[in-house]
């Protein structure tokens, strides 16, 4: 038993290791704002539209107000947001008590989700252990689940996704009582049923899209009822099958029910959300063009396969891209023929069939949702990897049995058709499959993979050579996503001027306290009249001292400043992700 604990143990402190490595690092970006800015009490709609503000002004809601309280976070997020108060709320909590400033703001927020993406090391454990009776698989899907890059890349975000993931797993350790129940001849009992509604409508005021991991739940359910009915336990098991099978469906018309009821009270402050719409438009596609009807299939299988490996792929350095993909592939390539082999296996073997079907269920009904949605509703979820949090714990489950299985056989073959086979020692092929997911993990932590889609640090250099002059970088603006880009670009030079000050200090750099905090400038985009957030930006100019260098960030009108008396820039500047841009040298 102590060998036990300290072997989870273990697991768990890798986890929290490699959860907590360069956490504040890697930049912001706007959902992350949202997170911030709404779990401090505060309100996006404080920030000035249509005039030039300065860094401070544009950072305002990113304070900590020891004020503010629950009910101005419900207010603001329910107002402003499209998402449920309940992680917001804990966040709040997790704030309150350690008071942030703006040096460890971004660690704290994101330390919570880390935090909570450690424990669902030991959560998958017990679930495991409970599914298939067996340590070994607990074992094998924590240390599957402590070194997964894609587990990596939501706790390391300032997001609900972790408390999902913990929630999920909660409500799979639900499934899988039900299932040991149905297959004893038995109904789940009372506590179990009021905790599964529990726990299921927690995870809906989590993250609405957790009404998909219900969906699948009830999938992976319908396959086992219909096995368990070509057995006939019941008659089997009980002398009164009638009643059992009666008790059984309103014990699950119950979760149903109250689940449901639950679900429901959030309908009328989704659908009242006018924010709703335009935050998820991008998941929204009515084309349908060819990429659109494969795009779905390679975005998923991007995703699958980042739970278990994850190489520097978005390594600025070519040679390393292409060694990591060659990698990649060479892996792949040897694991999935032992992966495959082993799934088959513990789909038979009788202590490990009945995990592996409700997992396996689960799993392949949480796919089937997804590209119902991307081919018949034209909501392409996975365009967002971070969604599939709605059954990765299962995913983690079945490759925890897999793996058991493969390390239980005393020599694994990796073949594919009529090729020379490769053997190799069972336990060895599961040593190398997790350590190839602890440098999956470690390319995560150090911004190699799964990298922010917005990155301000590397546009704030760029700003700092070009202009010499005081700068005013403005963007249109139509929900808080665009606010937060901006914050994004705030943040970081906040982050340069102090280390400029730092290095001033030590007398290694002189030129930092020459160059001014730049303005800002939130024009209200109206889609239907882009000529008035161009008049609305001239206006601003004129108003503004001369010499001045305008930056157009993610501007969504076609702009011309030469009757301003402003050249735009000749020089070719770098790229930066997430962010467009122009410069105009205003004289």
């Amino acid at each position: 038993m102590t060998k036990q604990l300290l072997l989870l143990l273990l697991w768990t402190a890798i986890a929290l290791i490699l959860r907590f490595a360069n956490l504040d690092s890697k930049p912001l970006w706007t959902d992350e704002f949202s997170t911030l800015v709404f779990s401090l009490g505060n309100s996006f709609r404080g920030v000035p539209i249509d005039r030039a503000i300065d860094l401070a002004t544009l950072l305002q809601p990113l304070q900590f107000r020891p004020a503010a309280g629950i009910a101005d976070v419900l207010n603001h997020l329910l107002l402003e947001s499209n998402h449920p108060p309940v992680y917001f709320a804990i966040a709040h909590w997790w704030m309150r008590l350690f008071a942030p400033s703006d040096d460890n703001l971004v660690w704290i927020a994101r330390s919570l989700p880390a935090l909570l993406g450690a424990i669902s090391v030991p959560a998958i454990y017990f679930l495991g252990k409970l599914a298939f009776s067996s340590r070994l698989v607990g074992h094998c899907a924590a240390a599957m689940m402590a070194v997964s890059p894609y587990g990596i890349y939501l706790a390391q975000e300032a997001r609900h996704y972790t408390l999902g993931i913990l929630l999920v797993i909660a409500s799979l350790f639900c499934l899988t009582l039900t299932a040991k129940k149905l297959q004893q001849g038995a109904p789940l009992p009372v506590w179990a049923t009021l905790l599964w509604i529990i726990i299921n409508c927690l995870g809906i005021a989590v993250h609405y899209f957790f009404v998909l991991t219900l969906c699948a739940e009830a999938i992976a359910l319908i396959v086992l009822l219909r096995q368990q009915e070509r057995r006939n336990l019941f008659r089997a098991n009980s002398q009164q099958p009638n009643i059992l099978q009666s008790q059984v469906f309103v014990r699950l018309l119950a979760v149903a029910i109250g689940t449901l009821a639950g679900g429901l009270v959030w309908v009328p402050v989704f659908f009242s959300n006018k924010y709703g719409s335009e935050l998820t438009n991008w998941i929204v596609s009515s084309d349908r063009t060819f990429v659109t009807w494969i795009s779905p299939i390679f975005q998923a299988l991007a995703g699958w396969l980042t739970i278990v490996s994850l190489l520097p792929v978005e390594s600025p350095n070519l040679l390393i891209v292409i060694a990591s993909a060659i990698g990649m592939t060479v892996f792949f390539i040897w694991a999935l023929p032992i992966l495959s082999i082993a799934l088959k296996t513990s789909l038979k073997l009788p202590g490990t069939r009945l995990g592996s079907t409700i997992f396996g269920s689960f799993v392949l009904g949480a796919i089937l949702l997804f590209f119902s949605f991307a081919y018949i509703l034209g909501i392409d979820l996975t365009r967002g990897a971070r969604y599939n949090f709605v059954y990765f714990p299962g995913a983690i489950l079945l490759l925890g049995s897999t793996l058991a299985v493969a390390f239980n056989t005393p020599a694994v073959k990796s073949q594919w058709f009529n090729f020379p086979a490769v053997e190799i020692a069972g336990r060895k092929a599961v040593i190398l499959i997790l350590v190839m997911g602890f440098v999956s993990a470690v390319t995560v932590n150090s911004d190699l993979g799964y990298r922010k889609y917005y990155k301000p640090d590397l546009l704030i250099p760029i700003i700092r050579e070009v202009s010499q002059v005081p700068a005013l970088i403005a963007t249109t603006q139509n929900t808080h996503v665009e606010i937060g880009e901006l914050m994004g670009i705030g943040v970081e030079w906040q982050k340069a001027e102090g280390r400029g000050k730092r290095e001033e200090g030590r007398g290694k750099n002189e030129e930092v306290k020459d160059i001014e905090s730049p303005l800002f400038l939130l024009v209200n985009r109206k889609i239907d009249a882009p000529e008035i957030a161009v008049a609305t930006l001239e206006k601003t100019i004129g108003q503004l001292e001369r010499p001045l260098d305008v930056w157009l960030v993610n501007f969504r009108a076609d702009v011309k400043l030469e009757r301003q008396r402003c050249q735009l820039e000749s020089r070719d500047l770098p790229a930066v992700d997430g962010y467009e841009y122009q410069v105009y040298h205003c004289d």
